[in-house]
């Protein structure tokens, strides 16, 4: 048995998302790419690759990451690019997109040659966070004045648009799509390629599929342009768990379990957006909070039913702790990281990428 805690990939989970890319793929005509700022764990890129049509980006690193270790189409995003890592985000792209009209002619010269693309802002989303809002007020995301955009449609040949987030509801993703195409479809004609961004839940449960492929031929068709998505959750929801081991137990007017991990350090979004952890099958007569090993008080994955009474030593796994989880882990209070491991298609279990004092000690100066 492996030692916790470490992060599980189930290929044969990862999969099944995959089989809903190649639908999408094949009825809609749209690419799909991975939304590396989402999920970046490289090992099980050879499995994702053969069902998706590359990466897309936030960063340098991630262009670099996206070209070296994925293959396929890249692209290249960023809120703002910096003058000294331009020319090394053009080596590593297919295509440059550019969040605003200010650093698209900033860099007009570097990029020219080059298949370049401008963040549209539409002004509406389906985000409940503010937090993580794109079309939040006073928002820096993307152009929002069509007039201010038709003015350099010269320097580029596409769009990209997010405005969808954890959005699982077809009929709303249509009323947005709808929105954008209010404000921005006299310019769609006049381009090569759109990408609607990331945010559509689609491999959900009992998701639509059909209908959200019908949605995208169509508009697709109706402007005469590649349609690209650009799933980061969609991709990789369901597929991975956090496991650790209860350490200690307390007793301090509720039941608590301290286990072998941290929130902060581990499933941080858990405290940004102060949601609890999933855990199945969550049920039985034992009420147990379960908190991380950290000195943060509030480092506390939530509260948890048990068919008996936890012990120490017991194993527990932590649903869903890929998104937004595995990018994010950091070495808060000097925890120990988590492992990396992935399930294989034929059930064997490796490590990937185990994290030592070396790893903890070089991570500062």
């Amino acid at each position: 048995m492996l030692q916790t805690p470490y992060y599980l990939i189930d290929e044969q989970k990862l999969l099944a998302n995959m089989r809903v890319m190649d639908a999408v793929r094949e009825k809609s005509g749209a690419k799909v790419l991975l939304a590396l700022k989402c999920f970046a764990s490289w090992a099980v890129f050879p499995l994702m690759a053969e069902h998706m049509d590359g990466t897309t980006s936030s960063s340098l690193n991630e262009v670099k990451l996206g070209r070296r270790k994925f293959g396929g189409e890249t692209h290249a995003y960023s809120v703002a690019y910096a003058d000294h890592e331009i020319d090394e985000v053009i080596e590593n792209a297919d295509k440059i997109i550019f969040n605003s009209i200010s650093q698209l002619t900033r860099f007009e010269a570097a990029s020219a040659g080059m298949t370049r693309g401008l963040r549209l802002n539409p002004g509406v989303s389906t985000s409940s966070f503010d937090l993580a809002d794109p079309a939040r007020p006073f928002s820096r995301l993307g152009e929002g004045d069509p007039a201010k955009v038709e003015a350099v449609l010269e320097k580029i040949s596409g769009f990209m648009v997010h405005n969808n987030c954890e959005n699982g509801d077809f009929a709303l993703f249509d009323d947005m799509l709808a929105k954008v195409e209010a404000k921005f479809g006299h310019l769609f004609g006049q381009v090569d390629w759109v990408s609607l961004g990331g945010g559509i839940h689609f491999t959900g449960k009992d998701y639509p599929v059909d209908a959200l492929c019908r949605r995208l031929k169509d508009f697709a068709e109706r402007y005469g342009v590649q349609v690209y998505l650009e799933p980061g959750e969609a991709a990789i929801t369901r597929t991975t768990t956090l496991e650790v081991s209860v350490l200690d137990r307390l007793t301090n007017g509720k039941e608590l379990a301290i286990v072998d991990s941290s929130v902060e350090a581990h499933m941080l979004d858990l405290l940004i957006y102060r949601e609890s952890a999933k855990l199945e099958p969550n049920e039985g007569p034992h009420r147990v909070m379960i908190c991380g090993k950290s000195c943060l008080a509030g480092d506390i994955f939530g509260e948890f039913s048990f068919e008996k009474p936890l012990e120490i030593g017991d194993r527990i796994s932590i649903q869903d702790a890929a998104g937004y989880t595995m990018v994010k882990k950091n070495w808060f209070n000097g925890v120990k990281m988590p492992a990396i491991a992935v399930k294989g298609l034929d059930g064997s279990v490796r490590i990937a990428r185990d994290f030592t004092y070396d790893d903890y000690e070089q991570s500062l100066s």
